[in-house]
């Protein structure tokens, strides 16, 4: 029987914008030290522009929600 690739959660389930910029962290400290293969190096990387995406379209989202309330109490 061959080993299972081990499953990330992040890709589980969606993260919050703090988990997200956890997740982040992580991966920087990963990159930073320095000691990851090229390959893993690469990968880590890959995921770190896809946790920068997802906390830029979540904030989005979330300024877009503040507009509307925002817009909610004023005269037309």
């Amino acid at each position: 029987m061959a080993p299972r690739k081990k499953a990330e959660p992040e890709q589980e389930k969606e993260l919050s914008i703090e988990e997200t910029f956890v997740r982040l962290e992580e991966v920087l400290k990963k990159l930073e030290e320095g000691e990851c293969s090229l390959e893993d190096s690469f990968r880590y990387y890959e995921e770190g522009m896809k946790l920068v995406k997802s906390c830029h379209d979540k904030i989005d989202q979330v300024e877009k929600q503040i507009q509307v309330l925002g817009g909610e109490g004023e005269e037309e």
